[in-house]
């Protein structure tokens, strides 16, 4: 099955070496929302104060995704947890920018 120019790649979530927490390739979007519901929950159910996401090779990230994230964070944060955030794509960061107030749960790392 090929997909068209501007189909959008499946969301495939592996799991960090050497740390707890999981690498998402792919985009995030309504179609993509399952996936990306259920490697949120794994990560939260991964021991350690501190659970990593890498995004670095996710392309794209809608509205509704981002408010998945922000209720992972604000979950992983009522444990005294963190949900630290790698190399966010544009999409997600613009999505911050517009919605700073409802975003403030999500921590990029430096």
């Amino acid at each position: 099955m090929t997909q068209s120019p501007g189909a959008r790649a499946p969301l495939t979530a592996l799991p960090l070496q050497g740390r707890p927490g999981a690498r998402l390739s792919g985009s995030c979007d309504l179609d993509t929302r399952q996936a990306l519901s259920s490697a949120l929950g794994v990560v939260a159910g991964m021991p350690g104060a501190v659970v990593h996401l890498d995004l670095s090779t996710v392309r794209f990230f809608d509205a509704a995704s981002v408010a998945e994230l922000v209720r992972a964070s604000a979950a992983l944060s009522g444990q005294g947890r963190r949900l630290l955030l790698h190399d966010p794509p544009y999409s997600l960061r613009k999505v911050v920018e517009m919605f700073p107030d409802e975003c403030a749960a999500l921590e990029v790392a430096a």
